[in-house]
């Protein structure tokens, strides 16, 4: 069991090796100016608790819940453990995150839009072009600062993801060559009204598919839901504290933080989204007149540590 920070998909029809990992971590939030910043640092893993084993007030329409305080930024780690293809479909607030387009569980194979794994192994924010994304961050649902409102006018405040393993005779196949229904598991370890917004731009592409439509085991895909609940609902729920609030740029700089960049130019899907024309909270509250994030200007990222693909 890998505690209670992680979503396993675990496919043992398919193969003992179909094995998916997702995880939440927590990260700093970029600034959302005119540079493109490289991929910030895990500060930890999230929380993420099953709704089968929290108070039974958490809404029946998810599968889990995951806290983050408002301005929050998160990014979402995609491991295979044993390099397990999988096709993996992510949806924000009813949105794909990759084309901006409604989300449906099953994959558009022409729109290419779901991403595989391992040939991406995180995702930091909505696909926007080439190679940026706009950084996940945490906003209040109402007041038009998600992307979901944005494009659709609605948000439900649902993570969603749709997965899909490898045909179990492809894998065998492959497996001579390169020695070595599902379910999923939530490892122990009325709406929260709220939904991630678009912050600030960071470097990284989403890889085109390689495999063939063919390859994939639709028919063994599963999909799960998690909805996002801010800090006081989280200890509502769940009779614990949050983790703590984020980091200031000032804690950062104190603790020496690393930056990375992870990018293969000749892997990434080309053209621009639905999403490039999404404003950002920034921007939105500066047409409210508001301040809906702690100011982080005047802030000099370290040089990136370069992360092969």
């Amino acid at each position: 069991m890998a505690g209670p920070r992680a979503i396993d998909f675990t496919f043992p029809e398919v193969d003992a090796a179909a094995t998916l990992r997702i995880t939440f971590h927590r990260t700093l939030r970029v600034p959302d100016d005119a540079t493109t910043y490289g991929l910030p640092p895990s500060l930890g893993a999230l929380d993420i608790r099953s709704t089968r084993d929290i108070n039974p007030r958490a809404l029946s329409t998810a599968d889990a819940i995951l806290p983050l305080w408002q301005s929050e930024a998160t990014w979402i780690d995609l491991t295979a453990p044993e390099s397990y293809p999988f096709l993996v479909k992510i949806g924000i607030g009813g949105i794909n995150a990759v084309t901006g387009d409604a989300f449906t569980p099953e994959p558009d194979f022409d729109a290419e839009d779901y991403v595989e794994v391992p040939t991406q192994p995180w995702l930091d924010g909505f696909r926007v072009d080439d190679f940026t994304v706009r950084q996940f961050v945490a906003m209040p649902i109402g007041d038009g600062y998600t992307v979901a409102e944005q494009l659709t006018g609605t948000d439900d405040g649902l993570i969603r993801f749709s997965v899909a393993p490898l045909r179990a005779d492809v894998w065998a196949q492959r497996r001579q060559v390169f020695p070595e229904p599902g379910s999923f598991m939530v490892c122990d370890g009325d709406s929260t009204g709220m939904g991630l917004g678009a912050g600030g731009s960071i470097r990284q592409s989403v890889a085109a598919p390689i495999e063939p439509h063919e390859n994939w085991d639709l028919d063994a895909g599963v999909e799960v839901s998690l909805r996002i609940v801010n800090s006081a609902v989280w200890q509502s729920l769940t009779d614990t504290p949050p983790h703590r609030a984020p980091l200031t740029i000032d804690e950062y700089r104190t603790h020496g933080y690393p930056w990375f960049e992870w990018y293969d130019d000749s892997l990434a899907r080309q053209g621009g989204s639905r999403l490039n024309e999404v404003k950002t909270v920034r921007q939105v509250g500066a047409e409210k007149g508001a301040q809906p994030l702690p100011d982080n200007t005047s802030f000099t990222p370290p040089t990136p540590h370069i992360v092969s693909g």
